[in-house]
């Protein structure tokens, strides 16, 4: 499985933007799609954005046109660009890769360990 290290969270305000990169160790042509996840405590993990190979993106409403999800394939290397941040993406960010949309979907690809962003009003 591959190993996935997410980085780029922190405190900003509401308003501002980050950027969360999530590095894999093996060849990211392995995988069919990526995907973004995040968590809040008591809360179960909800989808946040995916890729697929070609490139397409899908975004829950409460993020599109906010966030945008991306890669660089010769860096190894998915980005999640975060716009526009409320209190309530507050969360831990997790990035997730698998051989198909419905892996990543499914929960069962290979996940990093998360980032925090806190976001204050």
């Amino acid at each position: 499985q591959a190993q996935l290290v997410e980085s780029g969270g922190g405190l900003v305000q509401a308003g501002g933007s980050l950027r969360l990169s999530c590095s894999i160790s093996k060849s990211i042509f392995s995988f069919a799609a990526m995907g973004w996840y995040r968590q809040t405590p008591g809360k179960e993990r909800e989808l946040v954005a995916t890729m697929d190979l070609n490139g397409n993106t899908d975004y829950v409403d409460a993020v599109k046109g906010r966030f945008t999800l991306s890669r660089d394939n010769a860096k190894k290397t998915a980005y999640l660009e975060m716009n526009l941040l409320k209190p309530e993406d507050t969360a831990v960010y997790y990035c997730t890769a698998g051989n198909s949309v419905s892996t990543v979907l499914s929960g069962r690809g290979s996940w990093g360990r998360g980032t925090q962003v806190t976001v204050s009003s």
